[in-house]
């Protein structure tokens, strides 16, 4: 038996390596002309961006160290942080900050009202688009049509609220002023933080309170929730009925833990526009009154920086705000990370 030789293989070229075979190649002709028609079409964006918002918030950086009055123009002077100093001894920044934490005492109520109506826009019943597209219709109108709107709803005296009321309870029935009242479910008096039970009851706050849980519970918060209940693995809900376990028990252990990314944006966006929202409340429905029962910090820095025009501590007031923001926002998201593991 005689060997039969092997058939060699093709011979393989090899390139000499260099000492700059480890260098990335540089990009070629059209990389950079995608780079330089990316920049073109970018560049509009970010001119407007840096003009019309990077400036001015650098600017009023700038406006919070100083004593920028428009009344007395050309007489601008740096103060440091006088600014501050004024702010933490001012009796009407604490008050309003406090009427801000009240305001937001109705987003759990709203978050809570858009997950049920989400869970019962999730079952596979006929009509369901319809039912959802009726309660997310609101969405679209006019914010301060929308205002004017609950304005007339809330007429103490020809309201359609106040005579529902009266139809449930009897004529005698002491209706609540809500626009025109300082009552409060704390019993807080107006312009102080202090209580007192004279001041106990329902007013511009809970008015407020109540259009703020109505046009969340059926807005976008509703949405979210819906699209999240989509996602939610039908084999997890499939096993836990299998297993015994109730709709209570399949919501509390199977879907809520998978909701828990969406209510952690929900809630952060919740809390950051809470805090710097109220000005189109005070502005179109009470002008921040009762009596400053419902002037926001948004709406107090408008009135420091066009009534009283005080740039300068209007500028101070709304770094302050931001830097409020931000550290509840950081603190939160820690917090968050870790129980929703995003």
């Amino acid at each position: 038996m005689t060997d039969t030789p092997l058939p060699e293989s093709p011979a393989v070229t090899r390139e000499p390596q260099t000492a700059g075979a480890g260098i990335v190649a540089k990009p070629s002709g059209r990389k950079r002309t995608d780079v330089r028609a990316a920049i073109m079409f970018l560049a509009p964006n970010l001119l407007g961006f840096a003009v019309f918002t990077l400036l001015p918030v650098l600017f009023s950086l700038g406006a919070a160290f100083t004593d920028w009055d428009l009344t007395r123009p050309g007489k601008t002077h740096f103060t440091g942080l006088s600014n501050l100093r004024h702010l933490l001894a001012d009796g009407n920044f604490w008050v309003y900050f406090a009427n801000t934490i009240y305001l937001m005492l109705g987003l759990p109520i709203a978050i809570a009202c858009s997950l049920g109506l989400a869970l019962l826009l999730h079952r596979e019943v006929r009509g369901v688009v319809v039912y959802r597209t009726v309660l997310y219709l609101p969405s679209f109108t006019a914010g301060v049509a929308l205002m004017l709107l609950w304005q007339a709803l809330f007429n103490p005296d020809i309201g359609p609220i106040n005579a529902m009321l009266r139809g449930l309870f009897g004529q005698s029935f002491p209706v609540p002023q809500w626009l025109g009242s300082m009552s409060n479910l704390l019993g807080l008096e107006p312009e102080r933080l202090h209580v007192a039970g004279k001041y106990f009851g329902i007013g511009a706050r809970e008015a407020i309170l109540l259009m703020g849980i109505w046009t969340v519970a059926g807005g976008n918060t509703m949405l979210l929730y819906v699209a999240a209940l989509g996602n939610v693995p039908a084999e997890l809900i499939e096993a836990a009925k299998l297993d015994g376990a109730g709709p209570w028990q399949r919501f509390r252990n199977v879907t809520w833990p998978q909701l828990a990314p969406t209510t952690f944006f929900v809630v952060v966006m919740g809390v950051i526009g809470g805090l710097q929202g109220g000005f189109e409340q005070a502005r179109v429905l009470t002008a921040g009154g009762p009596a400053g029962t419902t002037t926001t910090l948004s709406y107090y820095i408008y009135t420091v920086a066009f009534e009283r025009f005080e740039v300068g501590y209007a500028s101070a007031v709304s770094w302050v705000m931001f830097l409020i923001i931000f550290g509840f926002a950081m603190v939160y998201w820690k917090v968050g990370n870790r129980e929703t593991a995003i």
